[in-house]
């Protein structure tokens, strides 16, 4: 049967345009060059056969007691393997130089170090790369025994190596074997270039420890703009630098995951392409680095979503679209590979996403609140853009759509897509009178109210005691948990608490949070899936910011314990605890740092006046640690 690593089992290494995914046994099992969304490399992450790989480790057959972890060095993405065994300790050290700058770059390199610091230990390379989601055949040059070609259509993979590391043809992949004692250091670099491009000079030992050294220096730096000093300092970091690395730097476009194809459950359908920028998601981050300070990054992804709202031009033909490729273009044809098995047989593969051109009104106030969180709004033509829009939706808002989850089960009015409808007019009104700007504000504010008040008389539901997901059925969404943070309702108002008691009846597992339920409101699609970590980490800030801090604080600590050994989630958790689902998820993580903060804020509050927390520290059974 075929290998497949648990999908936590990894490790994720990038240079702001590109990124790779090792696993704790050294393989590079997933790597798509020379952006985010190109086909694939290596993918034996989704089919283990014919997907392709690098693999680089040590031999540690024979070897009785031996482990290996896997760590990143302390607040960078430099990643390492280490295997310590009775004969041996050493590493192998895995990276990218960041290529910073507004220019896409056909050239991209991952660095792989071996050394040993104890005794001496053998080590295995193989790279067998397979193009273009696997379905291109490739040619193998041999240039001298330290430096092969690999001639792929479209694309050329250098594979070079220094001594003693000596190159050997497997027919038209590359293996090697080696042995190196304490002290001894050997590296393999892999260079990606177009297609007849110049070679890339031979490595040297020196060479690759500068860059080494400078890929450290760069993330020690990046990670010093940081303004937070929480409790939680490690995490956030961890999750800080994994949303820059999911970050396309030439656009600043965000990514929401560096996979695709990854199964929300084992062996069912819900497998989609997540390498693409979200309105959505990406808008979200926003507040999540400028609160951590990472300005410069949110002002980039402020000016690309200008660039979408003035070049309109969009598939749906509406003047947004739920995502886009990170140059922007908004055409993301879905493919189904269907040579691939998929991981652990979950099919289909699909790339590309047809999810592109659903209707999913609540992206317009995403939106609307990042612009609104800026210094500035830009140039006069950039606001016409926004001014025109929102008059557009001033006479589209009230209709259905397919909802934030893009369920394939047909349209419906979707709470939260009215709920981010009413945010889009609050957040322009707000700019208009920042910023001075010509707008209509009368018709703003007229459709502002009325969307509030329909939200108020047809998304609540009596019986239930709370807003749920569509306006006909009594079915719960972990959506609505953004309500108090988007202004909508204060976090102590009555109706508020009253929902989020009974998401917590509902939808609350352990202090995991499921996104709805998908019997009681089917979605079209086979199966089930985990929970939802964005939404548990939004459960966790809702607590916070409800005045229920002892328990907010439980279910962050719980939900800490579900993250892999190197600090990422994937987008979901399954029913015994493993991640799910693409990996790692940017949605995940910002909301981690959302929550942290909100979370942090809060216990310094009520660490200053313990009689406002007014909830119960502890899940409903009453149980405490430590007493009755």
């Amino acid at each position: 049967m075929p290998h497949y690593p648990p999908i936590a089992d990894h490790g994720m290494i990038g240079d702001l345009q590109t990124a790779a995914l090792v696993s704790s046994e050294g393989t590079i099992d997933w790597w798509c060059t020379p952006r985010f969304d190109s086909p694939s490399v290596f993918a034996s992450l989704l089919d283990a056969e014919r997907g392709g790989h690098c693999r680089f480790t040590a031999d540690l057959r024979g070897e009785d007691g031996a482990t290996t972890r896997q760590i990143y060095l302390s607040d960078t993405a430099v990643l390492v393997n280490r295997y310590l065994a009775p004969g041996g300790v050493g590493e192998v050290a895995d990276f990218m130089d960041p290529v910073e700058g507004t220019e896409p770059t056909a050239r991209h390199r991952i660095v792989r170090v071996a050394r040993v610091v104890r005794g001496s230990l053998p080590f295995t390379f193989s790279c067998r790369p397979r193009f273009d989601y696997g379905k291109a055949p490739h040619t193998l040059v041999q240039t001298d025994d330290h430096s092969v070609v690999l001639h792929g259509p479209g694309t050329d993979l250098h594979v070079q190596a220094t001594a003693p590391v000596a190159l050997h043809a497997d027919g038209e992949d590359v293996t090697a074997s080696f042995t190196l004692a304490a002290g001894e250091v050997a590296a393999v670099v892999l260079t990606s270039e177009v297609s007849g491009g110049p070679a890339p000079a031979s490595p040297t030992l020196p060479e690759i420890a500068d860059r080494l050294a400078g890929c450290r220096a760069f993330w020690l730096s990046w990670l010093r703009s940081s303004t937070y000093r929480g409790r939680w300092r490690d995490i956030v970091n961890r999750s800080a630098i994994t949303l820059k690395l999911l970050t396309y730097a030439p656009t600043g476009a965000p990514i929401a995951a560096a996979t695709m194809g990854l199964p929300e459950q084992i062996g069912g359908e819900r497998n989609w392409d997540y390498r693409y920028t979200w309105v959505r998601d990406a808008s979200l981050s926003v507040r999540a680095l400028i609160d951590l300070g990472f300005t410069a990054e949110a002002n980039a992804f402020r000016r690309w979503l200008r660039d979408r709202i003035e070049a309109g031009a969009t598939a749906s033909g509406d003047p947004l679209q739920i995502m886009y490729r990170i140059d922007g273009d908004p055409h993301l044809t879905e493919e189904v590979l269907d040579h691939w098995e998929g991981y652990r047989g979950s099919s289909p593969v699909r790339a590309g996403n047809a999810a592109a051109d659903q209707v999913q009104l609540d992206i317009y106030g995403e939106a609307a609140d990042a612009l609104a969180q800026g210094a500035d709004m830009g140039a006069v033509r950039g606001w016409k853009a926004v001014s025109d829009v929102l008059d557009w939706l001033a006479d589209h808002w009230d209709r259905p759509d397919e909802g934030i989850w893009e369920t394939r089960g047909g349209q419906k009015n979707f709470t939260y897509s009215r709920l981010m409808t009413w945010v889009a007019f609050d957040r322009g009104l707000r700019l208009a009178r920042t910023y001075s700007r010509p707008a209509d504000t009368a018709r703003w504010t007229e459709v502002r109210d009325a969307v509030f008040q329909q939200i108020i008389d047809r998304g609540w539901n009596e019986e239930r005691q709370a807003f749920v997901q569509h306006y006909d059925t009594d079915v719960l969404d972990a959506s609505l948990l953004l309500m108090p943070r988007v202004g909508f309702l204060s976090p102590h108002d009555p109706a508020w608490l009253s929902t989020l008691d009974a998401m917590d009846r509902e939808l609350v597992s352990d202090s995991l949070v499921y996104r709805y339920d998908p019997a009681a409101s089917p979605d079209g699609l086979r199966g089930s899936e985990g929970t939802f970590n964005l939404c548990s980490f939004l459960y966790v800030e809702a607590l916070a910011r409800s005045g229920r801090p002892a328990q907010a604080r439980y279910a962050f600590d719980k939900m800490l314990t579900y993250a892999n050994h190197v600090g990422l989630f994937a987008e979901e958790i399954g029913p015994s605890g493993e991640q799910l689902g693409n990996f790692p998820q940017a949605f995940t993580h910002l909301a981690l740092i959302a929550a942290a903060m909100a979370l942090d804020e809060q216990l310094d509050r009520a660490e200053a006046h313990p009689e406002t927390d007014t909830g119960g520290a502890y899940p409903r059974t009453g149980w405490r640690p430590g007493g009755a």
